[in-house]
């Protein structure tokens, strides 16, 4: 960003993926002191806090106290699972701002313990556009399979397509010791497994999972000083898309006005970036990115996803190379957390080693958050290896 120069100067990823004996604010406590540690910084040293809608209690007040801070800056913006990558961008407005100087984002829940369903996220009742909605029983995994459904009528994409993102994400998932799904699948077992709402089946849909993370941004002259490899933000955006009476385009996100601001922000496009971190809330989620992202030509994704193409060391595209949502860990429902975490693990060359990608120096991280069928927010972060 031309007038703030902003870095992540620590994360920390929660090694649980079942946290019976561990409360929410716990975990925000837990992945707090994390992401301090990992940056060398101390509580002390924190004056922004930001937050979102899986924080117990009223938001930042309940939980700057939970966390024993002293803030001059609190955000408590939420745009569903891709907040904590909108917030890395509104942590460094603050601090070009004078806001703040060191900014902690956290992320945690226990939604798996709790035993709560995923497919009922959106039945509410006090959202407004529920009174509408409601009577038609809009399911999450519904809602998604319309768009994968919509997509292949159209451009002739296929569930064997679809397959191949989970098999990248299983891939990568067998070299991470913390994920949920270790086990390499193919695609004769995405196929083969369980129609949930077709066309996806069980294994084109998310993990469901405890535990959480932490990200700190600071200015520049705090970063140079905390002997940590440099990752600092280059470009950011956020977009918001919503239903305009029947005006809905099933098969395009906001992502391409969060993608478009990203890119025209760090003076980049899509060729420049070596790794990917997006939204893997089921295997559609990730297709759509790609495109929306500019990575290949609306309608092309399917191509663009097969035969191993994400495969880190294979694809031309390397994504989510901790196993992502579909394989690793999607905690308290907001799987946007996780998508900073690993880009900057790539970045900094701290990836396992068999999925590191060769001279990493430019990465995304993307996060679509909400329902893709009616409202979603979108995030989009480029982040540059100083």
């Amino acid at each position: 960003m031309a007038d703030c120069e902003a870095y992540i100067a620590g994360i920390f990823e929660h090694p649980t993926r079942l946290a019976i004996d561990k409360s929410v604010p716990q975990l925000h406590a837990e992945v707090a002191a994390g992401a301090l540690a990992d940056a060398g910084l101390s509580k002390s040293d924190i004056d922004g806090y930001f937050c979102a809608g899986d924080a117990p209690g009223i938001g930042p007040l309940s939980m700057v106290e939970y966390l024993g801070l002293k803030v001059r800056h609190t955000d408590s913006t939420d745009i569903g699972g891709s907040t904590p990558i909108a917030q890395v961008a509104l942590a460094a407005q603050a601090i070009a701002a004078g806001k703040c100087n060191v900014a902690l984002i956290t992320t945690a829940g226990r939604p798996r313990a709790a035993a709560e369903a995923p497919g009922t996220l959106t039945e509410v009742p006090d959202y407004p556009e529920n009174g509408f909605e409601l009577p038609y029983r809009p399911l999450l995994a519904a809602g998604y399979a319309m768009c994968a459904m919509r997509h292949m009528h159209e451009f002739g994409t296929t569930s064997e397509q679809l397959a191949w993102i989970k098999v990248a994400a299983s891939q990568h998932a067998q070299h991470n010791s913390h994920a949920l799904l270790p086990k390499p699948v193919t695609v004769a077992d995405v196929l083969a497994s369980p129609m949930v709402a077709d066309p996806l089946h069980r294994l084109d849909c998310c993990i469901m999972t405890d535990g959480g993370g932490a990200i700190i941004v600071t200015r520049r002259e705090i970063a140079l000083n905390l002997g940590r490899p440099r990752v600092k933000l280059r470009g950011a955006g956020m977009s918001i898309k919503y239903q305009l009476g029947s005006h809905f385009d099933l098969t395009t996100t906001a992502g391409i006005e969060s993608g478009r601001m990203a890119y025209l922000e760090a003076g980049l496009r899509p060729a420049d970036i070596k790794y990917l971190s997006t939204y893997d809330s089921f295997t559609i989620t990730v297709l759509l990115a790609l495109e929306d992202l500019g990575f290949c030509a609306k309608g092309q994704g399917g191509a663009f996803v097969a035969d191993g193409k994400l495969i880190s060391g294979i694809g031309r595209l390397p994504v989510n190379t901790d196993g992502g949502g579909l394989c690793n860990n999607h905690p308290a429902h907001r799987g946007g957390m996780t998508k900073v975490i690993e880009t900057t693990r790539q970045l900094r060359g701290e990836a396992n080693p068999a999925v590191q990608v060769k001279n990493c120096d430019l990465a995304m991280s993307h996060g679509t958050g909400g329902m893709l069928d009616r409202r979603h927010g979108c995030a989009t972060i480029i982040l540059e290896r100083e």
